[in-house]
This record gives structure tokens, C-alpha cells and sequence, in this order.
């Protein structure tokens, strides 16, 4: 009984594969061609929201900073002054690495909005020459 199992989980495994294959090329077919310069604009969208994301890190950076430095000035000479000032150090230090971050950001975003403008040109171009 237990070969007689088998045989038929691997005749229906081999259904469904078989089913799969011969089914996607068809699904393929009758696929909608996708939009032009689709894939540009989902790369601008994606690096609009990291842009987003980075920007508001900095801010929370910026705001430790500002907090830091009160309390630098508000701290008692010793160890208390001295501890302030490495957590200045760091917050600092954070805030300069997160620019960085932005600004790389920035610059990716640059570039996906200067490829999405070229292809919307080569699909202006395109669609005037077929229209010609």
C-alpha cells in the first residue's frame, strides 16, 4: 500500500509540474505589456521614501545634538562635565555620519529622476516618430 502511496504523490507531483510549465508560457502571453518607464519611476518613488526616512533621522540627530550641548553648559564641573561632553562627541558624530547618508540619498535620488526624464524623452521621441 505504501508504494502505491508514493506512486501517486509522484504522479501528482508531476501533474503539477507539468501543468506549471505548460501554464506559464500562456499567462506570459496574455500578460499587459507594463507601462514605460515604469520601473524609473518606481526607482524616484523608492528613493523619495529612503530621502524621507534619512531626513527624518537627521532631524532626530540634530534635536540630540541641541539636547547635548544644554547639557554641557548645564553640567557641573568633573566627571558629570566631562561624560556630557563625550555624549556631545557622539551625538555629533551620529548627526555628521546621518548627513553624509542624507546627502548620498539625495544624489540617488538625482539620478533616478534624471534616468526617469530620459526615458520619458525617449518615449516622447518614440511616440512623435510613430506618429509621423
Amino acid at each position: 500500500m505504501s508504494v502505491s502511496i508514493r506512486f501517486a504523490g509522484l504522479a501528482t507531483a508531476a501533474a503539477v509540474a507539468l501543468g506549471g510549465a505548460i501554464a506559464a508560457p500562456a499567462a506570459a502571453d496574455e500578460a499587459p505589456a507594463p507601462a514605460p518607464c515604469a520601473q524609473q519611476q518606481a526607482k524616484v518613488d523608492k528613493a523619495e521614501d529612503a530621502l524621507e526616512r534619512v531626513t527624518a533621522v537627521f532631524a532626530r540627530q540634530e534635536a540630540r545634538v541641541a539636547k547635548a550641548k544644554k547639557t554641557v553648559a548645564q553640567a557641573e564641573a568633573g566627571r558629570e562635565r566631562a561624560a556630557a561632553r563625550r555624549a556631545l562627541a557622539a551625538a555629533k558624530q551620529d548627526r555628521d555620519e546621518t548627513k553624509a547618508t542624507k546627502r548620498a540619498q539625495q544624489q540617488r535620488l538625482a539620478k533616478a529622476q534624471e534616468r526617469l526624464a530620459t526615458c520619458e524623452a525617449e518615449q516622447e521621441t518614440t511616440e512623435a516618430s510613430a506618429q509621423a
